[in-house]
């Protein structure tokens, strides 16, 4: 049993470390390296704080419920009552886990008002990185792979 137990908790770490994927302007994938990206030039608009939900994928339910499975079933010694407690706690725990992936997936960002060079206008959301832009700013709008991030234009 003691095994068992220490196999869902690392498949529950597993699980949020994989949850913990950046979407950060400061990071990018290594399959976006050595890549020929799109740039445009524009100037910020506006920005504004929004936050990005978390992510449902259903890691954390199913470790939840895991969890909660074995830990309801070894509450009780008589094996009837073992079962409906491992099955009721394995609901609790997957309906647990799958909250705290949510929360935990949960993401501060902006999203920036932009005006290209041509007079057309973009929305960008995009996470808080650690370059401050604010109305008025010449920034570049670079797209690789279909992914977009907006950072400060060189001088």
């Amino acid at each position: 049993m003691g095994s068992v137990i220490k196999l869902v908790c690392a498949s529950a770490l597993v699980g949020l470390l994989a949850a913990c994927a950046s979407s950060s302007p400061d990071v990018i994938k290594r399959g976006d390296t050595q890549r020929m990206a799109q740039v445009e030039d524009a100037v910020v608009l506006s920005i504004r704080t929004v936050v990005v939900d978390g992510s449902q994928t259903g890691v954390g339910a199913a470790v939840g419920g895991v969890v909660g499975a074995l830990g309801g079933y070894g509450g009780s010694g008589v094996q009837r009552e073992a079962q409906v407690l491992g099955v009721l706690a394995g609901v609790a725990g997957a309906a647990a886990g799958n909250a705290i992936e949510r929360f935990a997936t949960k993401e501060d960002a902006i999203e920036v008002l932009v005006q290209l060079k041509g007079g057309d206008r973009r929305a960008i959301v995009q996470a808080k990185g650690t370059e401050q832009l604010a109305a008025g700013d010449p920034v570049i709008i670079i797209t690789t792979g279909g992914k977009v991030r907006v950072t400060k234009a060189p001088k």
